[in-house]
């Protein structure tokens, strides 16, 4: 396949309009933009179902339901909706027997589970094919089977077994975004910062969240089935935005790989402009010369087994959120009062909220720390007592649940955030790889796919537990986040352990200072001895300084010299 085949065919045009090519950066805020809506399709195209459970199966909530406005805004984005929900609503069958609770349940597992065993082969292909067309599928098919879902309601269907085969489809073309969002932003951006650079971009999950539910609950009150429609078209015409606009990878299009040795290209780091560079030869290091590496490879990356099992349990507290908060916030009184389900929905939002600063927060943190799976554990152990407080108090008032409710967000979906994406680039690229192969889309893949398996069990036993007590749901959340943290202590303690060995050891930190070595033949021997000056100091502020005395002392001893000379 030729270079031009593989580029975008919108970039195509605009470089024939423009008759000229977009600088570095230019493509690099083109792939941040494009990939940001991607994702934010993604997520909102999961968000429906959880927005309509309290449509599809009324439970057994008061009747003294009324409208409630979270934003500040007010009614410009909810309008109150005094009349009872379940005079209004039977539900639909089969969701609204005996077992409906279980059937929603299930059908969230149907597609989680199938995403969670879609990943694993997704991100193998993803290292294989063109990462533009594979995304491009993914979406297409996903908007597709999501508004088949929806299309359910038009056509009066009321087969379990439809909605079921929907979710499972939908899950297996949804395994293709993720992987291939991250191995791109990988492609075309080195590590320098890139625990913030993708804290700000992973804001599309909590961003997708929130359209998601807005979307779905604006337009419930012409039917639930639009609730899947609207969503569906979104992801379907970002599709389209992807396959014309997403350059995948930077030599496809004349530039240098940032994780790949050039010689002189690659001596700075990538994110510096001066990194730009337009390869003599594209044709030999093009995407479809990449290798790809088999799983068994991956998993033995060191991080990438401990990252995945804690992501294993952060996202089942983190789905279990996404799925079942609004359904929760329906059936829980507030002030001893019960919220529409429109209300629950545009509510839920807020958690999301909470989710994008604590996404952006957790890759600064450990931008500055340099320490991944610290911040990661720190976070899982402060989301224990939020969820205790949230569920303890979030129902005394209004401004309790939305502030509870945002922090136990920040908490929940910041290490979720920085796992999926920064840990996951950073491994995908990790030294034991020696530049012969990537790994992106694997390894992406595995961490993923595995936190994914959580995603399907928590929302599944939400299903069970909350027909006996939602005190049980949040019991599983503690356990859930307590494991989480738990499972990396072992990498907690070896990057404690290299921050005390990089501050303490004297070969890190001693400073020495010599003669100045004559540069070639010609130059003069200097006649003094030479010389060794040892400090030792105790910090990060105290190297600093080390560094300027040993330029001092380089300079006095030049000057002394030149002063003998003279007077000799």
């Amino acid at each position: 396949m030729s270079n031009r085949r593989r580029n975008p065919p919108g970039i195509i045009l605009i470089r024939g309009l423009r008759g000229k090519d977009w600088s570095l950066k230019t493509y690099r805020y083109v792939v941040l933009l494009v990939t940001f809506v991607a994702y934010t399709s993604y997520h909102a195209s999961r968000k429906p179902s959880s927005i309509v459970k309290s449509v599809l199966d009324p439970g057994q909530q008061q009747l003294n339901s009324i409208g409630f406005c979270p934003w500040p805004l007010g009614h410009l984005f909810i309008e109150s909706d005094a009349a009872p929900i379940a005079a209004k609503n039977k539900g639909w069958a089969p969701f609204n027997g005996e077992d409906g609770t279980w059937r929603l349940g299930a059908i969230d597992v149907a597609f989680l589970g199938s995403y969670a065993m879609g990943m694993y082969g997704a991100g193998h292909l993803g290292d294989k094919l063109d990462l533009r067309m594979f995304l491009t599928t993914g979406m297409v098919g996903s908007g597709i089977f999501v508004g088949l879902f929806g299309m359910g309601y038009f056509w009066d269907i009321h087969s379990f077994a439809f909605y079921l085969a929907m979710q499972m489809v939908a899950g297996l073309f949804q395994a293709t975004g993720w992987p291939s969002v991250v191995a791109v932003i990988g492609n075309w951006f080195g590590k320098r910062k890139r625990g913030l650079i993708m804290g700000v971009w992973n804001a599309h999950t909590s961003t997708g969240n929130i359209a998601g539910s807005l979307l779905a609950a604006g337009v419930l009150q012409y039917g639930w089935g639009w609730s899947f429609i609207l969503p569906g078209s979104f992801i379907f015409v970002s599709g389209i935005l992807v396959y014309l606009f997403l350059p995948a990878y930077p030599e496809d299009i004349g530039f240098s790989n940032p994780h790949e040795s050039h010689g002189k290209a690659l001596a700075s780091p990538w994110d510096e402009e001066s990194q730009r560079l337009k390869e003599s030869s594209v044709g030999n290091s093009s995407s479809g010369d990449r290798k790809s590496i088999g799983l068994v490879q991956a998993c033995l990356i060191p991080g990438v087994i401990p990252f995945a099992l804690c992501l294993f349990f952060a996202k089942l507290v983190a789905y279990t959120f996404l799925y079942w908060l609004p359904y929760y916030l329906s059936q829980t009184a507030i002030e001893g009062q019960y919220m529409s389900v429109k209300s629950a929905g545009n509510l839920s939002t807020l958690f999301d909220v909470g989710g994008i600063i604590g996404g952006i927060l957790a890759g600064y943190v450990s931008d500055k720390l340099k320490a991944r799976a610290t911040t990661a554990a720190s976070f899982m152990y402060a989301a224990i007592p939020a969820m205790i407080f949230y569920r303890r108090y979030g129902s005394i008032s209004k401004v309790s649940n939305i502030v509870l409710m945002m922090i136990a967000g920040l908490l929940v979906n910041g290490p979720y955030a920085l796992i999926t994406t920064a840990v996951s680039a950073d491994l995908g690229t990790h030294s034991s790889l020696k530049g012969d192969s990537r790994a992106l889309a694997t390894v992406t893949a595995i961490i993923d796919g595995t936190g994914s398996i959580g995603a399907a069990l928590g929302p599944l036993l939400t299903g069970f537990l909350s027909s006996k007590s939602w005190d049980a749901v949040f019991y599983m959340l503690i356990l859930g986040a307590f494991a989480a943290g738990l499972l990396l202590t072992n990498l907690v303690v070896a990057e404690i352990k290299e921050k005390f060995s990089k501050q303490l050891s004297p070969e890190q930190n001693d400073i020495s200072v010599r003669h100045l070595s004559p540069q070639n033949k010609q130059d003069v021997e200097l006649p003094w001895p030479e010389m060794r000056i040892l400090v030792k100091p105790l910090g990060p502020f105290c190297t600093i300084k080390g560094v300027e005395l040993s330029i001092a002392i380089n300079i006095l001893i030049r000057i002394e010299h030149e002063k003998k000379s003279c007077l000799t």
